[in-house]
């Protein structure tokens, strides 16, 4: 038995049939305006400084024009008198590294006009935490921008599919090279004379902007690398890598000398002593490194004596260590018979572990003592004297989950390295000048694994001398000590002026 449709039963199966019209549901982004503010500064010589900061995001689109990120800035302009041209003046862009750290330390440490009020060595004060009045500020100079990347502050993804296109090294350099094109243009900055600011990572990334930057049209008038890493094989030791040994030495020497675990002769003179590491580190200490297992145990027995010397370690731990003393266990074991350890960032810092007896710390007792200022005094300084209202969480550290650091597979190790595309630079721009700042006491990026990227560099003799160092007196970020802070912003103002060389 069959059942013939009617045509009215037809027409409502085709309407029940059809499928409902596409309605695109994918999430999208929209540009937003940036926010002015204006502000003044009494400079320290008498006057009044004013300038105007602008705060927001700038968007990353693709080839059709779809926003696919957004990257957070605040840019500091000083507000010029009738006639003059801003063109005229240096525009310098800032950011820290991580990578996955927002640009707040330099920000809110050296370069900005406020500053987080710590102790006078850079110890954590009691809160409740103050932002004040920065005269060491580098505005006086220069023009700032600073750039918080993919994942870090304020800037995001358009999800987290598109984070992948940004958290490694090549696709991190190309979005921040693109906000720099962007900003140039809408801010009419173009013929500005352009500088970079980077920090630990941020020197990564600055090295390779150069590179990537000069073959978009780009020229930098200058870098400044603070606490620096071009090259990271430098710092990551591996089977068949014991460079990191011998560049760190100088450091744990250094951090020796100020918890006063060295010989009275060594303690005498930090410079003489280090003087005298450095030379120890790239002869005898490298040599019997290289030697492996083959060396004499009567050797071996020799160079563990002197490492001992120069560090503050016992003989037997250095034997036990293979003559190799991974940083977090010396951070660990230099100190333990007072039950601390001292900090990564900064060695000057002790720490206080819940187990004497363990290899490494429970915290970096130097980002203990900067994270929580930081991050109250951003906070409450973005949302009351900038005007930038939203509840994000402003990502201080951690908001990049995973990054590709170009890593091979079984076993396989490849180094980041961005110190070619600083060599490259040099030789398409010969006008370019680069001043670079280290820390005795940085564990992270110690200041002799610096000097070996730039011995390295296979830079022309022509060009060296636009390579300036400085080393100061404190550790990763050594603007958080008054005084090397005060140094720091001396020497890169006479460094701008053309009057600083080494």
């Amino acid at each position: 038995m069959s059942i013939e449709a009617t045509p009215e039963a037809i027409e409502k199966s085709d309407k029940s049939d059809k499928k409902p019209e596409s309605t695109d549901t994918k999430p999208k982004m929209t540009e937003e305006t940036p926010i002015v503010t204006r502000h003044s500064l009494q400079l320290s010589e008498g006057g009044t400084f004013i300038y105007d900061v602008t705060t927001g995001r700038l968007p990353l689109k693709n080839e059709k024009g779809e926003i696919e990120a957004q990257l957070f800035f605040m840019a500091y302009t000083k507000v010029l008198n009738e006639g003059e041209l801003s063109e005229d003046r240096p525009l310098m862009f800032s950011f820290n590294g991580g990578p996955g750290s927002s640009s707040v330390w330099l920000h809110l440490g050296a370069l900005g006009p406020k500053r987080v009020r710590l102790e006078d060595d850079g110890a954590l004060p009691a809160p409740p935490y103050r932002l004040v009045d920065n005269p060491d500020t580098w505005l006086g100079n220069t023009d700032l921008v600073f750039i918080d990347p993919v994942g870090t502050g304020y800037s995001r993804a358009l999800n987290e599919d598109l984070n992948k296109k940004f958290w490694n090294v090549k696709g991190d350099i190309e979005a921040v090279g693109e906000f720099i094109r962007l900003y140039l243009s809408r801010y009419k900055r173009w013929t500005s004379p352009l500088y970079l600011v980077g920090e630990s990572y941020g020197t990564t990334r600055a090295a390779g902007l150069a590179g990537h930057l000069i073959e978009k049209g780009i020229a930098f008038n200058g870098i400044i690398l603070v606490s620096s890493v071009l090259n990271f094989q430098t710092l990551e030791a591996a089977k068949g890598n014991d460079l990191p040994y011998i560049l760190y030495l100088p450091t744990y020497a250094a951090t020796a000398h100020f918890h006063n675990k060295l010989g009275s002769f060594l303690q005498e003179d930090l410079m003489r002593t280090l003087e005298q590491v450095q030379e120890f580190a790239l002869g005898d200490f490298a040599t019997a490194l290289m030697h492996g297992d083959s060396l004499p145990a009567e050797e071996r027995k020799r160079v563990a004596t002197e490492v001992a010397f120069y560090t503050g370690l016992s003989v037997d731990y250095v034997e036990k260590s293979d003559l190799r003393v991974e940083i977090m266990r010396f951070c660990k074991e230099l100190l333990r018979e007072e039950d601390r350890s001292v900090g990564r960032l900064d060695s000057r810092f002790k720490g206080i572990d819940a187990l004497t007896v363990s290899h490494n710390f429970d915290h970096d007792p130097s980002m203990s003592a900067i994270r929580p200022p930081y991050t109250a005094c951003f906070n409450h300084y973005v949302r009351t004297a900038l005007g930038y209202e939203t509840d994000e969480a402003y990502e201080i550290l951690g908001g990049v989950k995973s990054w590709d650091f170009n890593q091979g597979e079984d076993g396989w190790v490849s180094y980041t390295d961005t110190s070619e595309a600083l060599r490259a630079a040099f030789a398409k721009n010969p006008h370019l000048r680069v001043f670079v700042a280290s820390g005795f006491y940085d564990l992270a990026t110690p200041y002799f694994a610096t000097r070996y990227t730039l011995d390295h560099l296979g830079l022309d003799k022509s060009l060296r001398n636009q390579m300036t160092t400085r080393d100061y007196t404190a550790g990763h970020m050594m603007y958080i000590d008054v005084k090397c802070l005060k140094r720091l912003a001396n020497d890169v103002s006479a460094w701008l002026k053309g009057e600083l060389k080494d």
